[in-house]
């Protein structure tokens, strides 16, 4: 079992690199999405430049650009394990099941195969028009450590989607008035055996695994558009969509243990003895929809450390990365966060 960071794409640079091998990791899981770029020409107290802005074909998807990458990523020790999430501006049709989707699609079979070449493992994604969305970051970890929270009683208004965005970013600047059409769970499901039956085959020869993070959070619906895999069952029936080891789980701790069935013991034990598990968020929470907090990953409802002898049960290998961390009260709140998680994950590693 190997431990690693996630970096988003503002945040891959020479010193992160230095710093993830610092704190004791092996690999890499990178965002390729720029999820905080703005729109040229609006201000900034513009909603679409507050949701972020993803063009289509962005460049860093290219062959060249990976390597690139990569080798910059290598020579500072590290491996590249996973790119986490496809960029809206390149599958908002595939999601929706709008005209872009069939060219959509190729892109993303180009993208897959890109990634093969380039040496890179695996492919994290969302299949979900809402996104993750409803978090307040409030002070509620353990010191008053801002962190974020879920509560339905007092979170944002579940407007529905304008025409143009999704998963929280906007893809279409120009976008007609009026609202995404909400669509059922199992609608959605549809969208996502078609998906898988096309992709899947593409990612057996490239030899990349794409690995499906559940909702987050892991309510039945949001904003009116419903979700697929908001409780720990569902994860069988995305891989029963296409049994194939190119169809693999995003192992989201926190947000399974917010789910409202099963125990994240068991939830384990089943996937991890199936060898359907690409890596795993490891993170602890308090509280379960529609009322949960993200703490410090010594201080939730999961024991760690159980959880980590259950993968270890299963000769489980992937990677283990700390995908959230409450932000600590110093100069470098998200590094001290990431720091405090990544000691306490090379410990428990370093025993078991």
């Amino acid at each position: 079992m190997k431990l690693g960071l996630g970096l988003y794409r503002d945040r891959l640079t020479k010193d992160n690199f230095r710093f993830a091998k610092q704190a004791g990791c092996s690999h890499l899981v990178v965002h390729l999405v720029d999820y905080y770029k703005g729109i040229q020409g609006l201000p900034d107290t513009d909603s679409q430049r507050n949701m972020g802005y993803a063009p289509p074909e962005d460049p860093a998807w290219e062959l060249d650009h990976l390597l690139r990458l990569k080798s910059s990523i290598e020579e500072e020790g590290l491996k590249w394990e996973a790119i986490e999430n496809f960029s809206p501006g390149d599958w908002h049709d595939v999601l929706l099941d709008g005209p872009m989707r069939t060219k959509q699609m190729d892109r993303l079979k180009q993208i897959v195969t890109n990634v093969g070449k380039a040496g890179i493992p695996i492919i994290g994604y969302n299949f979900s028009i809402a996104g993750v969305w409803g978090h307040i970051n409030r002070a509620v970890a353990r010191g008053g450590a801002v962190s974020a929270t879920f509560r339905t009683v007092d979170g944002p208004l579940e407007t529905p989607i304008p025409n143009g965005q999704i998963w929280n970013m906007t893809y279409d600047r120009h976008a007609s008035e009026g609202v995404v059409p909400p669509i059922t769970s199992e609608e959605l499901w549809e969208r996502l055996e078609r998906f898988l039956k096309e992709l899947v085959p593409v990612a057996e020869e490239a030899g990349v695994r794409l690995a499906a993070h559940p909702d987050d959070p892991p309510m039945p619906a949001i904003r009116g558009y419903g979700r697929l895999v908001n409780q720990p069952s569902l994860y069988q029936r995305l891989l029963d969509c296409y049994p194939s080891p190119s169809n693999a789980l995003e192992f989201c701790l926190g947000t399974l243990q917010e789910m409202t069935e099963g125990n994240i013991y068991d939830t384990i034990e089943q996937y991890a003895s199936q060898q359907a598990i690409g890596y795993v968020h490891f993170r602890n929470v308090k509280g379960k929809v529609p009322d949960y907090q993200e703490v410090f990953v010594d201080e939730g409802d999961i024991d760690m450390i159980q959880a980590l002898k259950l993968f270890k049960k299963h000769d489980f290998d992937g990677v283990f990365i700390p995908d959230h961390t409450p932000q600590m009260t110093c100069r470098a709140p998200w590094h001290a966060g990431m720091a405090y998680a990544l000691g306490y994950m090379k410990a428990a590693l370093s025993v078991l």
